[in-house]
This record gives C-alpha cells, structure tokens and sequence, in this order.
C-alpha cells in the first residue's frame, strides 16, 4: 500500500507547492528492511511529561526532545518522496507521515511516552507540511501578535498583554525556511539580497519579516493574527469598547456613506473597527481597496482588491499605494477603502472623497483627531506638493466628515474614545466638533481601567442632511437623544 514500507523502500508526499523542506540538522539515517522491532533498549528518554502548561504559556522543550527529534527528522527526509507526498491532500499527507515516522522510532528503539510520541509526529508533520513550530500559536485564536526575535525567544500578545512562550525552532535556518515558506506564498522574496519583506497568511494575518544581516541576532518575524471569526460592532459593544448608542451612530455614519478617517496608535484596532464599518455598506455599492498587504475582510459581493508590489532583485517593477489609488480613480469605483494612509496617496485619497466617491475610508496612525489632520497634512507636504498650508487645509476639511479615534489603553483594553466631526476652516485653522467621547476616570484593584462613552450633547452634527438624504435622520436623532439618558458606562 502507497505510504508503507516494502522491503527497503518507503514512499512518501511532498509538501503542497510552496513548502520549503526543512533542513534536518543531523546526517540522515539509511532506511532499512521492516522486522520485528526487537526489545526496547536502555536508550535515553525523552524529557519527562509535564503537566498540562495553562492556555497562555506553552512548556519548554528539554534539548533532549530536539536531539530525537532531528534523529527521526533525518531518516524521515532520506526516506520520504516528496514527488509522491505533494499529491495527497493535508490529511492524507499528515496520515502517512505518521506512519513512518511510528515505524522509524520502532525501528530505532527509541522509548518515548504515548503522549511523548503525539508530541513529536505533531512537531514533524507541522515542519513538512506548516509553519514548524508556529503552527500551534497560529491555531490559536486568543493571540493577537506572535513575536518571534531568533530561533530560541518567541513572545505572543494575549488580552493585550505580552508574554514570553516556551517554544523554539531548531535552529536559525529552520526560522529563515519557514520566513522563505510564507512569503514565497504571496510572490515575495526574503533574504541577504532583499532582507525586509511584508506578506500576509492566507486568512489575512500581517507578516514582517527582517533577516541577517539587518536583524543581528537572527531573522526576527512579527505576526499580526486575524481571528477566524470577524468582529461586528455588536461585539465591540459586548467588549466596552462603544456604548449601544455609538455603535449606532457608526452604523449611521457607515450607512449615509460619510467620509472616513480612522485613526490610531499601533495595535489600537483601525483595521478591524475598518471591518465593522464596511459592514454597513450597501451590496449594490462597488468596493475597491488599496492595501500593502491584503487584510481587509469585506462581505460585500462586488469589491475589488488591490494589493501594492514591492521592486524586484533588479529594484524594478515596484507598484506604490499612491498609484493603486490613482488606478482606482479609473476603475469606477462607489467607494475607495486605504488600507493605510502612511505617504502621498494621502493626497490621491481626499481628492477622491471630493470627487464624487463619497463614503470612502482610510486608516492612519496618530493619538487623537487634530493629530490626524496634521499628519494628513505632512504626508500631502511630504509628497512633494507645493501646495500653501491654507489650500491643504480646505482640501481636508471638504474631503474628510468625521475622525474615529481608536486607543489601546495600558491595561490592554482598546476603545473607541472620539467620533469627531471635521466642521470646516476658521482663519488658517480647522475646526473640529466632538460627538462622542471616552472618559478614563480611574483603575479597579486588578488594573483594569475604569471609564465611560459620553455624549457632548450635539443634538444635530453636521452630517445631519446627508442623514436626512439617505432617510436616516429618525435613527440618528433617537441615537444621540439615548446617549444623552443612557446611563454611561
């Protein structure tokens, strides 16, 4: 049968196209015929099984379970067809991994516990065919960021705090493989000729890569996670992260296809707020995003994703955000969604809301709406426009209708703390309107902050027509009058 042994050859799958073997860090062991194993032989055992490490932290490995491991690792890669494993699928590959490998450690006295055995085909399945050690961090979906700083220190965020984990890769090289792996995946290339690269996972999740000899002590790879299942500004309001009647007025705002600026510090929640937003969306409306990488998670059927390229080996063939942008403009587009607003495409971007493509939204970084504006500002100037201040200035506040600042507060908890109106110019300053706000009015005994979403009392904010036009002002009244009576929380 395909997959076992006869005599001395055994007949393995490769990974699916893509996957990088790993490289096994001992000389292979030669196959040999099947036979009855003999009795199990004084060899050293693995590291004692612990107990079960809670769900945060995962266990250090003895250097012990790693020698093993590379043991049976080797005699896997001499014996195993790659040709052969790359036509089954990912179930069928794991199956008959697993069985050489079981016959392999038979073959090898090696004694090991049950649960010590499960561990180690775990690990090896997940080196052929995954991420390698990753890949129990990347089915979890409580971590928001993996860390990985060399082969030895991996760190995860969770509930908004870091903290270090027990696992570890082989060795550098076993790291740099598995960079190569994920960004092979998207068309990109990481290495000492191109040693800095963003990708994305195939659910969407942000990769950075940074390599020798730019990262000194290894190649170093951040992962931005994207939970399975997509947050809904209902569950925000689960979180605390918005009152009822906020969330109602997102909705409004999102609905009426008002201008919007998301902003916020690393970490703070921008894309995913981004995704509650789009949710409110029209499905007749056409949707096209520009992103450095693709992580938008849109689920209206008519939308069109854009996706920038970086230069090749030669430095050629680089496509910019600001020429996606100005590519949308030909694409007759109903609304225009930037991933991330961090250069000229600034520019690109608010002449498109001003140009009939009303609805359109970004995201950038800053710590409140003025800041934002600003920055707006710099990166317009930055992009070499000889433009006055003055004319910016008009050209943001005819562009942009309202800022949502988005914070992630010390205790690891993020909130929605201003929904801003942009209300137009006074002299050469721009003059912004709060309806809502988040208050931080102290911290419990476990160091959780302690808050509260308030209304500034605006009883008709400028978006009030284009509420009207889309038959919406009922709901907006109602909302804004409920956040005024609601008890704040």
């Amino acid at each position: 049968m395909f997959g076992k042994r006869s005599g001395t050859d055994i007949d393995f799958r490769a990974p699916k196209p893509g996957a990088v073997s790993p490289e096994p860090s001992q000389a292979p062991a030669p196959t040999v015929p099947r036979a009855p194993p003999p009795p199990a032989v004084a060899s050293p055992p693995l590291a004692p099984a612990k107990a079960p490490p809670p769900p945060a932290m995962e266990s250090r490995r003895s250097d012990n379970y790693y020698e093993v491991k590379a043991t049976i690792f080797g005699a896997l890669i001499e014996a195993i067809d790659l040709a052969q494993l790359a036509k089954l699928d990912s179930e069928s590959a794991r199956e008959e991994i697993r069985d050489i490998v079981n016959e392999i450690i038979a073959i090898k006295n090696i004694v090991m516990s049950i649960a010590e055995q499960e561990e180690l085909l775990d690990d090896i399945c997940n080196d052929v065919l995954g991420y390698g050690p990753l890949e129990p961090l990347l089915s979890r979906d409580d971590i928001a960021d993996i860390m990985v700083n060399g082969a030895n220190t991996v760190y995860i965020e969770v509930g908004g705090k870091i903290q270090r984990t027990g696992i570890r890769f082989r060795d550098n090289q076993q790291l740099l493989n598995i960079c190569q792996r994920i960004v092979s995946q998207v068309g990109r290339r990481v290495d000492e000729s191109s040693p800095i690269c963003d990708a994305r996972l195939a659910d969407g999740s942000r990769v950075n890569a940074i390599v020798p000899p730019l990262s000194i002590d290894g190649p170093t790879l951040t992962i931005r996670k994207f939970k399975k299942d997509k947050l809904t500004l209902d569950q925000l309001v689960k979180f605390g992260a918005i009152t009822p009647e906020g969330a109602e007025i997102l909705q409004i705002i999102g609905r009426v296809r008002c201008n919007v600026l998301i902003s916020g510090g690393t970490g703070s929640g921008k894309t995913t707020l981004l995704n509650c937003l789009t949710n409110y969306i029209e499905h007749d409306e056409r949707v096209i995003t520009c992103e450095d990488a693709a992580e938008l998670q849109l689920q209206q059927p008519h939308v069109v994703r854009l996706e920038t390229r970086p230069p090749n080996i030669e430095g050629e063939g680089q496509v910019t955000m600001r020429e996606l942008v100005r590519n949308c403009l030909r694409m007759r587009p109903e609304r225009i969604i930037v991933g991330e607003v961090r250069g000229p495409e600034a520019f690109d971007l608010l002449q498109a809301m001003n140009t009939g493509h009303d609805g359109s939204m970004g995201t950038l970084h800053a710590n409140n709406p003025r800041e934002a504006l600003s920055r707006c500002e710099s990166m317009i100037t930055m992009g070499g426009f000889s433009l006055p201040s003055r004319t910016i200035r008009e050209m943001i506040c005819a562009s942009i209708d309202v800022i949502i600042q988005a914070a992630r507060l010390r205790d690891g908890s993020r909130r929605i703390t201003h929904i801003t109106e942009v209300m137009g110019m006074e002299g050469d300053t721009i003059i912004t309107q709060d309806i809502f706000l988040y208050d931080m009015v102290g911290e419990d005994a476990n160091g959780k902050i302690i808050g509260r979403h308030r209304s500034t009392g605006i009883g008709r904010p400028k978006f009030w027509e284009r509420a009207r036009y889309y038959g919406e002002e009922k709901r907006l009244a109602a909302a804004l009058d409920a956040a005024e009576v609601a008890p704040k929380t």
